[in-house]
């Protein structure tokens, strides 16, 4: 920095060499230059700041505390991301020198909050941990403002959820005694429970429920209770876990609190989505059964309209076209534009001053909020709700229809279906939401299925028209089932249902093939004895038509897309990994392990989050190093040879392992996988860990003998070294 000073100066000389010795005397007089300095602050002219400032460190060193805090102040001011980084530099540079005496605690949490509103998550989240360190705590408003910004982007989320972790731990089972006066500034920084929604919110909204589920475990130990918002975070992250004994105990504590209509549809999503990810049909079933029930009654009670209120929501309450497809557009499009990060309006610094008590940034932050939470809500699907009433959407009938046939249950599903028909408005026969079923399974060439759920109805003694028995009957003729076309004629008989002329022409088709030339003229006598009249237009293709071709999705054309597009869920390996976080957190290992062996003799694959569980429980344990790496090899296998994708949070988890038990050459290949992936990896966090546990590793001169094990042991620990930048 000294040569470039020197380059500027004789630059300088050079260009104003007509004005005489004027800049002469400015370059060698610190008093002067402080005072162009403090000028060019006040007038705003960036550029010229810089360069006098860069003048004076190249002669003196670091100008005085004022105007350093002066500079910082202007720059943030600016929230030009050119400006900040020279700001944000200006800092480290002075940490780097051992000035940080001369950084003042309101100006850097000013810079730290420019940062931040600006989108640049990680010096935002630098500047604030290294406030801390000077054990200059930031109150509470102030740095959850900070996290509310960072929250709006998928790094400063992760970052966010790191920073409560970090301030939490400070005042974890008590230990800043409250009754101390000396105490008081730290306990200002103490989180509370806006400072935990956002961060929460955060995660949710970017996929690491794992590092909330986190968040929520700290919550207890720093005496943090939950409101309303937090309920209902906390159930959006059992659900997205697995965690359905967390939702049910959750569910107390929902009855009693007092929540809007938005908030206990969100709560009852996320327990009906656990019921589906567990494969327990029942409890789903019956939910949606007791929400048309009572939907019904509050249709037909007089006295209901004294309660009702104005629903959040929109929607249709039929089975058949709860959701349409505009109002899907509609929040898909709101939920882009809540998507974009909020930045608030410029504050001047001397704005920022004033508001001791930041009111306006805990407004901020509450804004901010709700913002997040109207971004969760968007993800609700399975239930709305229509004057203050909970109803279920069309997306709930086709994940459990979807569900029913894969487990197999085809007299469940009709029975269901049947009693969710009665509960809800009475439709026509051909328009029912089993009939639109049975011709998905018809179309999708299940046709066994399709036959069992008409047997099923028709034991019921619910009667349906031609069109159904018509398009199976077609699909038996096209497979060439003899046996089955004589059985479903016969049921189609007994049912007094009359088949249109194109079920005839397959059937007369299907006889002429078999060379069944009797049985076709006995059909073709039949159909012209019942006077049937021939149609271009089948009832079905008529049906798939009006699907295709009309505004709205039908339950068909949902309930097809569902089947064709999304993965077959494993319930079995939500059940296990239950199992497995259960022990991992109760540091039993050796049952975990038994759990996971089990898992897998059982055919059920393990995913990241099995993973996660078993290496934080291995953590949580310590001096469990060599596990961990027989768990990253046989992790590393097992994904190569599946489809299993690692992801940030159980990388994330393996990397802190390695790192805090020196393990540096399985740490850097860690790195290299999250590199390649273009995973964000919080440096400073692993750079505090190389400190705080190997600050002397391979400090001095390597031995003159050592063998190839303990040569790749040392470039391994200062490849990883230089890459957290500490050297």
């Amino acid at each position: 920095m000294g040569n470039d000073a020197l380059d500027y100066r004789d630059g300088s000389i050079r260009s104003f060499s007509s004005m005489g010795g004027t800049v002469l005397v400015q370059a060698r007089d610190p008093a002067k230059l402080c005072e162009e300095l403090e000028n060019a602050i006040d007038g705003h002219r960036y550029t010229d700041v810089w360069k006098l400032f860069e003048q004076h460190m190249g002669m003196e060193g670091f100008p005085r505390k004022s105007i350093v805090n002066m500079l910082l102040a202007s720059f943030s001011e600016s929230l030009d991301v050119q400006w900040l980084e020279k700001a944000y530099g200006l800092v480290e540079r002075a940490f780097a020198e051992s000035k940080q005496n001369l950084l003042e605690k309101e100006t850097m949490i000013y810079l730290s909050f420019c940062l931040a509103n600006s989108g640049m998550p990680v010096p935002a989240s630098t500047v604030l941990r290294k406030l801390v360190e000077m054990g200059e705590f930031p109150p509470v408003p102030a740095w959850s403002a900070i996290l509310a910004h960072m929250s709006q982007t998928a790094s400063g989320a992760y970052l966010a959820a790191e920073l409560i972790l970090e301030i939490g731990y400070l005042f974890q089972d008590g230990r800043v005694d409250p009754r101390k006066k000396s105490n008081r500034p730290l306990l200002a920084m103490k989180p509370n429970t806006m400072a935990f929604n956002i961060s929460l919110a955060g995660c949710l909204l970017f996929g690491t429920a794992r590092k909330a589920e986190q968040l929520l475990d700290m919550m207890p130990r720093v005496g943090v209770k939950a409101d309303a918002n937090l309920l209902i975070i906390m159930a959006h992250i059992y659900e997205k876990n697995g965690r359905r004994d967390d939702l049910r105990k959750l569910k107390r504590h929902i009855d009693e609190a007092h929540l809007s209509d938005v908030q206990f549809r969100q709560f009852y999503n996320c327990l009906l989505t656990c019921h589906l990810k567990f494969g327990d049909l029942d409890s789903a079933s019956r939910m949606v059964l007791e929400m048309l029930r009572k939907a019904k009654e509050a249709r037909n009670s007089l006295s209901a309209a004294t309660f009702v209120f104005e629903a959040v929501g929109s929607g249709n309450t039929s089975t058949r076209e709860l959701v349409s497809e505009q109002s899907l557009s509609l929040k898909k499009s709101d939920g882009l534009e809540n998507a974009r990060p909020i930045t608030s309006l410029p504050v001047s610094y001397e704005e920022f001053s004033r508001d001791r008590n930041f009111l306006k940034l805990e407004a901020e932050v509450k804004e901010i909020l709700d913002r997040l939470l109207g971004r969760l809500q968007m993800q609700v699907e399975l239930i709305t709700t229509e004057r203050g009433i909970l109803q279920p959407t069309e997306r709930i009938y086709v994940k459990l229809v979807k569900a029913f046939l894969e487990a197999g249950k085809t007299k469940e599903l009709a029975e269901f279906l049947i009693k969710a028909e009665k509960e809800d408005s009475p439709v026509s026969t051909d328009d029912s939401a089993l009939v639109h079923v049975i011709n998905s399974c018809i179309s999708l060439g299940w046709l066994d299925q399709a036959h069992d759920l008409l047997d099923e109805m028709r034991l019921a003694g619910v009667r349906t028209g031609s069109s159904v028995y018509s398009s199976l009957l077609k699909a038996y003729c096209k497979a060439n089932r003899a046996g089955e076309i004589t059985s479903l004629l016969r049921d189609a008989r007994k049912a007094g249902v009359q088949l249109d002329s194109s079920c005839y022409e397959a059937l007369i088709q299907s006889r002429v093939l078999q060379k069944d030339n009797e049985g076709a003229l006995h059909l073709f006598k039949e159909m012209k004895g019942a006077k049937i009249p021939r149609s271009d237009h089948p009832e079905f293709e008529m049906l798939v038509k009006g699907c295709a071709e009309g505004g709205e999705a039908g339950l068909m054309a949902k309930l097809l897309h569902e089947i064709k597009e999304e993965q077959r869920v494993d319930c079995g390996v939500h059940d296990w990994n239950y199992v497995i976080h259960f022990f991992s957190r109760k540091r039993l290992m050796q049952d975990a392990e038994k759990a996971l062996k089990k898992m897998r003799s059982l055919g059920h694959a393990p995913n990241a989050q099995t993973f996660h569980s078993m290496v934080t429980g291995y953590s949580a344990i310590g001096g469990k190093y060599v596990e961990v790496t027989e768990l990253w090899g046989e992790m590393k296998s097992f994904a190569s040879s599946s489809s299993m994708k690692f992801d940030q949070e159980l990388l994330d988890a393996v990397l802190y392992t390695f790192v805090r038990g020196g393990f540096f050459v399985r740490a850097n290949e860690v790195v290299e996988m999250m590199e390649k992936a273009n995973m964000f990896i919080d440096k400073y966090k692993y750079r505090t860990l190389f400190l705080k546990y190997h600050k002397t590793l391979f400090k001095g001169k390597p031995p003159k003998v050592q063998t190839e094990a303990q040569f790749r042991r040392r470039e391994a620990a200062l490849t990883f070294k230089k890459w957290v930048g500490l050297f």
